[in-house]
């Protein structure tokens, strides 16, 4: 059936997910110019001193791989939904699904962060150990989507052994 616990928790791990593509990754600031790393580039904002406010992402090349991710792990708890007779497959799908989103947050803290943080400190002419590093609820989001995606699974392995004691029993 539709309305288990896992379709809630798949339900939580898709808004997750797009949470993480709706907010800044993380937010860098230097003095009074700040940037953001989003999934879909933003531009640069100029402030009223002709000095940038805002630095932005110049283009798409840098955080792909990210937003390829996050809209795979969205696209696999949206579709594991409606998998619910064959658990077997939905148990493999949220599988993928959780190892993609590990992949992701990996990915997140280990190399999207500081790439961008070097990239951003060159036409600050600073270190990037002055940059004052805040992470953004996209970062949490997708920590929270991991949680999710595991409690689906463990639900679904729940169902599937209340089926197969149930099978037993007949």
């Amino acid at each position: 059936m539709i309305q288990r616990i896992q379709s809630f928790y798949l339900v939580l791990a898709f808004c997750a997910m797009m949470l993480c593509m709706s907010f800044p990754i993380a937010t860098f600031s230097f003095e009074k110019v700040s940037s953001a790393l989003y999934l879909f580039p933003h531009d640069m904002v100029m402030g009223e001193d002709g000095m940038p406010t805002f630095i932005g992402q110049e283009g798409f090349i840098h955080v792909w791989p990210l937003t390829a991710l996050a809209i795979a792990c969205a696209v696999i708890a949206l579709v594991s939904i409606f998998l619910y007779k064959n658990r077997m497959v939905q148990i493999r799908v949220v599988a993928f699904g959780f190892l993609f989103n590990v992949v992701y947050v990996f990915l997140v803290f280990f190399w999207a962060v500081d790439a961008f943080a070097k990239k951003i400190a060159l036409p600050l002419n600073c270190e990037v150990s002055q940059l004052n590093l805040t992470y953004s609820v996209a970062t949490w989001a997708s920590i929270v989507s991991i949680l999710m995606f595991f409690l689906a699974q463990r639900a679904i392995k729940k169902d599937e052994a209340k089926v197969r004691a149930a099978d037993r029993l007949r």
